[in-house]
Parts: structure tokens; sequence; C-alpha cells
């Protein structure tokens, strides 16, 4: 992706987050705004077209798809802040843990780390998902025990980094405890970094587990989610091709808006090229310092 253009997009907060609060609105007031029950059966109504009754139409089953596409932005959304948080908190304890040691404990740790970063994470995942069996929670047990090693190894780098900071040691000698030191100095800078890399992480989680339930590892039917949805639409795909037409559009745009949120979130460190107003207003400013400083060496001079 063009660096510009992402550039572009930090001067506009609001043009990211707009889709990303979207999502975590509708997964909060599912319950509130789907117009139907997203299980319910209706076989006099099996594939509808759009009407005033049902938004997107009706499914196979005659089930509402706008109340499944809403059902299954819930879904998608609980999963994804349970794998997270309990990635997050796995990663940061146990790379924290590794950098502030040191020695040989780090060592045993960095070998773990390595190991769980040599594959990607969804292999891991399916490897997992075929010994704990399918499931919804062995899908979100599986997705957090693959997503916790880069936030292991990132927490771990900058515990490292930071111990070799004069302050840490300014706060030794005056008689900090290492409980202190790490819970005021050094856990702010980790959760800085993993917390920028886990918003872009989001997208990626959330296509994960969609697809997990693709392949029937995951969420089981007739609970609504979008990969689920896939699979159900796909033998209706000539005839009816809005049933994976619009479960596909909303995970994509799910998925684009995190990456997008995500790399803001990290182009906010990246110095920004000053021009327009603020560069015209600079250079007057500058101009006027420079006449002042002639006219004081001149008066000088003379």
């Amino acid at each position: 992706m063009n660096i510009s253009a992402i550039r572009d997009i930090k001067d506009w907060p609001w043009l990211v987050l707009l889709p990303v609060i979207g999502f975590v609105l509708v997964g909060i007031f599912a319950p509130v705004i789907m117009p139907y029950d997203p299980s319910t059966q209706d076989y006099s109504a099996t594939l509808e077209g759009v009407s005033w009754t049902h938004w997107l139409g009706t499914d196979y089953l005659g089930r509402d798809v706008l109340s499944r596409i809403i059902g299954g932005a819930r879904i998608s959304l609980v999963a994804m802040v349970i794998v997270l948080v309990a990635a997050l908190a796995i990663g940061v304890t146990i790379g924290s843990f590794a950098g502030y040691v040191g020695g040989r404990v780090e060592l045993v740790l960095i070998s773990i780390i390595d190991i769980a970063l040599a594959l990607p994470s969804l292999v891991i995942a399916l490897a997992l998902i075929g010994i704990l069996g399918t499931g919804y929670w062995s899908m979100i047990t599986a997705l957090t025990l693959a997503w916790w090693a880069n936030y292991a190894r990132m927490s771990r780098a900058v515990v490292t980094a930071e111990l070799q900071q004069p302050y840490i040691e300014a706060a030794r000698v005056m008689g900090a405890g290492h409980l202190w030191i790490f819970v005021r100095h050094i856990l702010p800078h980790v959760l800085a970094l993993v917390v920028v890399y886990a918003s872009a992480d989001a997208g990626a989680l959330v296509l994960a587990i969609a697809t997990l339930s693709f392949l029937g590892l995951g969420v089981a039917p007739p609970t609504p989610e979008w990969g689920q949805m896939l699979v159900d639409g796909m033998s209706y795909i000539e005839e009816v091709p809005r049933l994976v037409v619009l479960p596909g559009l909303a995970l994509t745009l799910v998925v684009v808006s995190f990456n997008l949120l995500g790399e803001a979130f990290a182009l906010q460190k990246v110095p920004r090229p000053v021009r327009g107003a603020t560069l015209r207003k600079r250079r007057r400013a500058r101009a006027r310092e420079e006449a002042e400083r002639n006219a004081v060496e001149t008066g000088t001079t003379s």
C-alpha cells in the first residue's frame, strides 16, 4: 500500500475510525437492532429478495439475512476481544518476564517463542483444534494459544531496551523495587507498542475466526457467523449471489478498517511534513527573525 496515501488517511482519523466504531457498536447493540431472531426459520419465505419486510432478503431457510449479518458481527466482536485480551495477557507476561529476568530463563522462553513463531498462527490453531475438538470455545482457546507469541516477542524487546535507560538505574538507586519499576516505568511502554500492533492484528483475527467457521471448525450452525454464512451461501452462489456477497463484504470492510486503523496508529510516530498554511507561517516567522537579527547586527556595527 502506498505510504503517502496512508499518511493522508492520518489527516482524517475519524475516516479510519468510523467503520471500526460502527462494527463495535453493531456488535454491542446487536440484540436491540436485529429486526428478527437470526436463527428463526420461515420455510414460507425462503430465498426472498430485498423487500421492506426483509431489507437484505432471506436465505434458504427463510432466515433474515440482515439479522444474521448483525448477529455475525456480535459473534466476531466477542470472539476477537476475548482472544486479543487473553493473548495480550499471556504474551506481555511471558515476554516481559523474559526480558526483565534475563539469563537462562530468557534463553528458554525466547526459544519457546521462536518455536511458536516458526509456524503460521492459523496452522497452529488448526492443529490445536484437532486436539481440543471443534466448537466455539475450542476455537477461542486455539486462537489464543496461536496468537500470543508475537506480543511476547515485542514485549521482551521493549523491556530489554527500557532496562538500558538511565532512569531505570536511577529508580533502583532510589530504592524502587522490581515490581514498582516494571509497573510504573516499563509496562506503559510495553502496552503502548503491543496495543498498536493488536489494533491492526484484530482484522487478521476476525478473518481467522471466519476461516475456521468456514472450515466447520469454529462457530457451529445455527449461530450466525460470517464464515458460516459464506458456507451456507456457496450452494446458491449462482441463483442468489447476495448470500455470499453480503457477508463477504462485511468481513472485508472490517478487516480493511482494522488494518488501516493499525497503520494510522503506527504512522502517528512518523514525522509529518510541514506544508500549506503552517509552512508559510513558519517561513514568515523565520524571515522576521532574520530581519531582526540583521537589524541588530547592523546597529552594532555602526
